[in-house]
């Protein structure tokens, strides 16, 4: 997609830097939650500023707000109207909404990334069967979406998605037995899959397998076979996060060739800029959550009073600051399809590689 050192790196990398993460967990994180730098590199850095990163695709252009405002102003105020009126008439689903969205923008990210280096092999020569594409996604689904059954089937653990209580708990049984099975299956299914398509068309799709087998390896791991709050978030941010700001630094910056604005003043900073922007803004967001509403990380925001909400200000502010999360979600499944390809959308995709 991007060349490949860097999709290895986004990919490959992240995985392995996530499963040392989670092996080092008692000693980074004796306390199962690694403290204040834990929460400032995974939370703010890597999982709350890849939210910010869609910025650079969106609110920071102005040919792109122009090009279509009212998908903009509809969706964070949609959201604002969801998650308000939720917050209003059942806060105590609030979070299991949010958390179901995220799950679903999670699963549905690394079911884009496979289809992303299929479609590039298709574009290669490489074609692909109607029933290899179900396979495909039916794999990565299958990645996520068992340990996430696993987890729902021995509730209570000791991490949760956001907060304690977000995901409903559903009955252990036979079924989940048979889910192992059909997980197992398909992985074979795809193995073998790949193997003749190796041997038919003489190519390796790395890529792909990449994304597939370090999707499997971090949620099963993050999941199913460890049980802490430390060893979940790495495994599920760091995997999740990475690949999505080399994508949008890619976009950014060969947008930035011909859109002068916010989005080239920095991004003519370089890696660090971006990076910088991004934190900064996660930061901000997180000091605000802090501040308002949890009163828990003093080392990092104890430079200002907490400010004591009524159960009221609670139910207006809370869903207020969940915007830009349920932005994100949405818009991320509705920008990077094939049919809004643009000439940065193409590059940070790799179809113009492919093509040339």
């Amino acid at each position: 997609m991007w060349g490949p050192k860097l999709d290895v790196m986004a990919f490959a990398g992240a995985a392995a830097v996530a499963l040392v993460l989670v092996g080092l967990a008692p000693r980074l994180a004796p306390d199962d939650e690694g403290g204040a730098w834990a929460f400032l590199v995974l939370v703010i850095a890597v999982d709350v500023a890849h939210v910010y990163s869609t910025l650079f695709r969106t609110y920071f252009d102005r040919r792109e707000l122009k090009r279509r405002p009212l998908l903009y102003t509809a969706v964070p105020l949609a959201a604002l109207l969801l998650l308000g009126g939720v917050s209003l008439l059942a806060p105590e689903r609030l979070w299991t909404l949010l958390a179901y969205l995220a799950l679903t923008h999670f699963v549905r990210q690394q079911v884009g990334w496979v289809a992303i280096y299929r479609a590039r092999a298709v574009s290669a020569g490489l074609p692909y069967r109607a029933s290899e594409r179900i396979l495909d996604d039916l794999t990565v689904y299958a990645a996520t979406l068992y340990p996430v059954l696993h987890w729902h089937a021995h509730l209570p653990r000791r991490f949760e998605w956001f907060v304690p209580g977000d995901f409903l708990p559903v009955a252990d049984g036979l079924w989940l037995r048979a889910a192992f099975v059909g997980y197992l299956a398909l992985f074979v299914l795809y193995s073998f899959n790949a193997l003749r398509r190796a041997l038919l068309y003489r190519s390796i799709e790395l890529g792909k397998h990449l994304v597939v087998i370090s999707t499997a390896l971090t949620w099963y791991v993050g999941i199913v076979a460890t049980n802490g709050d430390f060893s979940f978030t790495a495994a599920n941010v760091v995997t999740h996060g990475a690949p999505y700001f080399v994508l949008l630094f890619m976009y950014a910056k060969r947008r930035a060739l011909v859109s002068a604005g916010l989005v080239r003043s920095i991004i003519n900073k370089g890696v660090l800029g971006f990076l910088g922007v991004l934190v900064a803004l996660a930061f901000f967001e997180e000091l605000l959550w802090d501040r308002l509403v949890w009163h828990t990380h003093e080392a990092l925001f104890g430079f200002l009073p907490p400010f004591e909400l009524s159960e009221l200000g609670l139910k207006l502010v809370t869903p207020l600051l969940m915007v830009p999360q349920a932005t994100h979600y949405v818009l991320d499944a509705v920008l990077w399809r094939r049919g809004e390809t643009s000439a940065a959308q193409a590059h940070a995709m790799g179809f113009d590689q492919t093509s040339a």
